[in-house]
């Protein structure tokens, strides 16, 4: 068994960003994550009765499965308040195999912040706040030999992932959002689900000089949302801000931090496979984009725009204490990519020899 090699560079000032770890990823790990996600899925799905399965599974080519969003809304799927706790247990095992420790505990975290939101906002409203009303959905057969797909999806959560033959993994697009943004008071005061995606971003738009800030803040006052929104495909953002190129050996390393703040919520192999081809399409070809206030507490937006992928965050929303953020694959949201580059390279027998 071949093990997984990771290599870090040192990059030069002149090359892309500081310190980027990535790895050579073998077949078998660029599998661990596929099957322990076929695993956790037919469990979960061997758990639901005829009832919850008929909600929870769809085709794989459902339109279902790119009718994503982040905000309170009808969906299907089957929904955690419709499960007994030990089939609660093994849905949050489901999730937890599409994540990282880290990633696991911010979506957990997410969660939990519905109850604080809901004693902020009051009654009333049509969707309400409510722990229980993340949605599980499964497309195709999860299997080693099939391509399926499967989401996850709440209030400020969206995880969408493809699994091709048990080996090739997308996971975009990748949602969380945070409402509040930090709990200001009650038991959980001070409590910020997203705080490395906020502190990052501000820590690099802060070290730049008056130059350097004058090229990354295009607009002094921030959009009021993600600009790409719930798009079913995400098209490169007008090109703005600063590129890697211009910054010194200490903002690269800030901008290489504030990628792993995304990286982090993956799983090991999934992220590496990610670094990997960042790296390769360029990483010096990233830019960094920032618009509203530089301080805490003034509303204020970033993007990191790389030749394949896109960051977008926002916290503008509520007096600024409310945050979304999501990656996007520019080629390969819902698998695209990754789909064609598998049903070219297949060979096809014809319908008489099937």
């Amino acid at each position: 068994m071949k093990t997984l090699k990771i290599i870090t560079l040192a990059l030069s000032c002149t090359g892309a960003l500081l310190f980027i770890s990535f790895a050579i990823v073998d077949g078998i790990a660029r599998m661990r994550s596929a099957a322990t996600m076929a695993e956790s899925a037919n469990k979960f799905l061997a758990s639901l009765s005829p009832d919850q399965k008929a909600k929870a599974v769809f085709g794989f080519d459902d339109e279902q499965r790119f009718d994503w969003h982040f905000i309170p809304r009808d969906r299907k799927g089957v929904s955690l308040k419709e499960l007994s706790d030990e089939q609660r247990k093994l849905a949050m095992e489901f999730l937890k195999s599409g994540l990282s420790a880290t990633g696991y505990k911010k979506a957990t975290t997410i969660i939990s912040l519905e109850p604080i939101l809901a004693q902020l906002e009051g009654t009333g409203r049509r969707f309400p706040r409510d722990p229980e009303l993340y949605y599980f959905s499964v497309f195709g057969t999860p299997s080693a030999k099939n391509v399926w797909g499967w989401r996850v999806e709440g209030h400020h959560i969206s995880l969408n992932y493809v699994v091709i033959k048990g080996e090739l993994i997308a996971n975009t697009p990748t949602f969380f959002g945070a409402n509040p943004a930090e709990v200001k008071q009650g038991p959980q005061q001070g409590l910020r689900a997203l705080a490395g995606e906020e502190d990052r971003g501000r820590e690099l738009v802060q070290s730049l000089d008056e130059k350097q800030k004058a090229t990354a803040i295009f607009d002094n006052k921030a959009p009021s949302d993600i600009i790409t929104t719930n798009k079913r495909k995400a098209d490169p953002l007008k090109p703005e801000g600063i590129g890697a190129s211009q910054l010194n050996k200490q903002q690269k390393d800030l901008l290489n931090r504030l990628i792993e703040e995304y990286f982090a919520r993956m799983p090991q192999d999934i992220a590496d496979e990610r670094r990997k081809k960042a790296r390769e399409a360029g990483m010096d070809k990233i830019y960094f984009a920032w618009a509203g206030g530089i301080n805490r507490g003034e509303p204020h937006y970033y993007r990191v725009q790389g030749p394949t992928f896109l960051i977008e965050y926002d916290d503008t929303q509520n007096n600024a204490n409310h945050i979304h953020s999501v990656w996007r694959d520019f080629n390969g949201d819902f698998g695209a990519d990754l789909l064609r580059e598998h049903y070219q390279s297949a060979t096809h027998q014809s319908p008489a020899k099937q």
